[in-house]
């Protein structure tokens, strides 16, 4: 029986790692801002702010926060204000935000006084806020349009 729970708990404990490593955004390397904060820092700073919606449990966003750790977008994320939003706990700011839906993950691009700007998007017709998961240039597109426009 102690051998069974002590199988159990290594399991346990090897999820939760599971679980912490898939949601890792490159915090150590992108200045990730909650948005009431990040809102204020782009006024002051005047940069444009770079603002994702995701939820921990999405694979898509899992997929997505991995987009974070290419070098490129560590470099150019030092010219936006960065922003991520769980939208399960912030419900409220997730359905204002959602101009073609509440699908995650979500980027948008504002101005420094917190303008979406919703001319820029991915290159799609349909879920146009939703970036390439699986590779960074799409991304890399988005904010260097922003960049041009609200930079």
């Amino acid at each position: 029986m102690r051998r069974l729970i002590a199988v159990g708990a290594i399991l346990v404990l090897a999820g939760a790692g599971r679980i912490l490593a898939a949601s890792d955004w490159n915090d150590s390397k992108i200045a990730w801002m909650p948005y009431e904060k990040g809102l204020a820092a782009a006024k002051a700073q005047k940069k444009p702010v770079c603002l994702i919606f995701y939820t921990e449990w999405c694979p898509h966003c899992r997929n997505y926060s991995q987009v974070f750790k290419d070098a490129r977008v560590v470099e150019k994320s030092r010219r936006f204000v960065m922003i991520r939003v769980d939208g399960d706990k912030e419900k409220a700011l997730s359905e204002r935000n959602a101009p073609d839906g509440q699908y995650i993950p979500r980027t948008f691009f504002l101005t420094k006084n917190g303008q979406v700007d919703s001319s820029i998007h991915a290159q799609r017709e349909q879920f146009k806020y939703f970036y390439d998961e699986g590779a960074p240039d799409s991304l890399l597109a988005g904010m260097a349009e922003a960049l041009r426009k609200l930079g």
